[in-house]
């Protein structure tokens, strides 16, 4: 998996730890992948336990519901202490960290800036499907609303719309960008999201 990926270049990979599974950009340097990760589930996992399988998808509904918290349909399989997705390739190894903290447009967050080293590979093939259009009009909706939830703000909400809007005229029709929609447009007042 590594050999494939040049370096410098951000790919979008799922991370899979003890407990959780989300999507993360790692950018290759040597043999190692660099990521940050922002406080979660798998950030606490990581912190318990610095080790983790990264794997490869093409499956966007998969990176958005993961990305959103919410239920994905997959088996999961391991070895050695470690866990993955069955049937999705990529690879396991240990996790070098250090914690920092993170400034942006959003705020101010503590942030996890992982090293992954691969020591296994995981056997697994992509499903025969291309990605379509729509599919990254999806991906984009996911990015801003992660980020819509944290600051509320009304712009972020606009490019979701905006984003939908491209999404439906490229022939997208999920129940996430659905999720998105709604719990974008109408944000409780308590901050919690409708569920999916």
């Amino acid at each position: 998996m590594l050999n494939s990926m040049e370096e410098g270049k951000v790919y979008e990979v799922l991370l899979v730890t003890t407990s959780n599974v989300t999507p993360i950009g790692v950018v290759r340097e040597g043999n190692v992948l660099r990521f940050k990760l922002f406080p979660g589930r798998s950030f606490r996992d990581l912190l318990m336990k610095p080790r983790a399988s990264i794997q490869i998808t093409n499956d966007v509904e998969l990176i958005v519901k993961a990305a959103l918290n919410l239920p994905i349909d997959v088996k999961f399989e391991g070895g050695g202490g470690f866990r993955w997705i069955a049937g999705l390739p990529g690879c396991y190894g240990d996790v070098n960290y250090e914690l920092a903290v993170w400034k942006d447009e959003i705020g101010e967050s503590e942030v996890l800036l992982g090293r992954f080293v691969p020591s296994g590979r995981i056997g697994g093939s992509l499903r025969q499907l291309p990605l379509s259009r729509a599919d990254f009009m999806l991906l984009e909706m996911a990015v801003h609303f992660t980020r819509f939830t944290v600051s509320r703000d009304p712009d972020l909400s606009k490019k979701i719309k905006l984003l939908y809007g491209e999404y439906r005229k490229l022939g997208g029709h999920s129940e996430v960008a659905e999720y998105i929609m709604k719990n974008s447009e109408n944000p409780r007042i308590d901050g919690q999201r409708e569920n999916f």
